[in-house]
């Protein structure tokens, strides 16, 4: 069993059950392996837990944000690719986890902070290209990574939108972010 697996195990157990269902016995049990096998790649899950988070901030933000920059889009269509891929990849899956661990860890809301920091710089750098500033921007930055940060958690999967009116959601969520228009007044 490699670190990948093990880490990807708990990131899937993380998905489903946040950071108490993340233990070393149950993810043994979860990969069909003796426990002692865990060992050979983390010292203890103190260490497991920071993989985890150095692999959401990396995977999920980092790698994401310089694919953006790489690519020689504009701004409105940077802000298109962010929400395609943050659905076709479901890059939110555990943001409402960490963010929640976050509350009682203070390590953890050490790398939160990180990971919105970073998404929030990206956004705003978008927005801003398309000539707002002040308050219109900062509002625009957070209302667009506040809603990709939550929406499939509270809308997808359970029967609440269907995935047409969740296109359609994303597309006036684009509208709303990118169009000449007072948003805060």
């Amino acid at each position: 069993m490699s670190k990948d697996q093990w880490l990807q195990c708990a990131m899937e157990v993380f998905a489903r059950e946040g950071n108490k269902g993340v233990r070393i016995e149950y993810l043994a049990r979860e990969i069909g392996v003796a426990k002692a096998g865990f060992y050979w790649h983390f010292k203890d899950s103190e260490d497991l837990l920071k993989n985890m988070l150095d692999f959401w901030l990396h995977e999920f933000t980092e790698i994401v944000m310089l694919n953006m920059e790489s690519l020689d889009l504009g701004p409105k269509e940077r802000l298109e690719l962010l929400v395609k891929m943050v659905e076709d990849y479901d890059l939110a899956r555990y943001d409402v986890n960490f963010r929640t661990w976050a509350k009682t860890d203070p390590v953890v809301a050490k790398k939160v902070k990180a990971v919105l920091k970073l998404r929030l710089e990206a956004v705003r750098q978008a927005i801003s290209e398309l000539g707002y500033a002040d308050e219109d921007l900062e509002f625009r930055t957070h209302l667009f990574v506040c809603y990709l940060s939550n929406e499939a958690d509270m809308f997808g999967g359970r029967g609440v939108s269907t995935k047409k009116e969740r296109a359609h959601y994303k597309q006036t969520l684009l509208r709303m972010v990118t169009e000449q228009r007072d948003l805060t007044s």
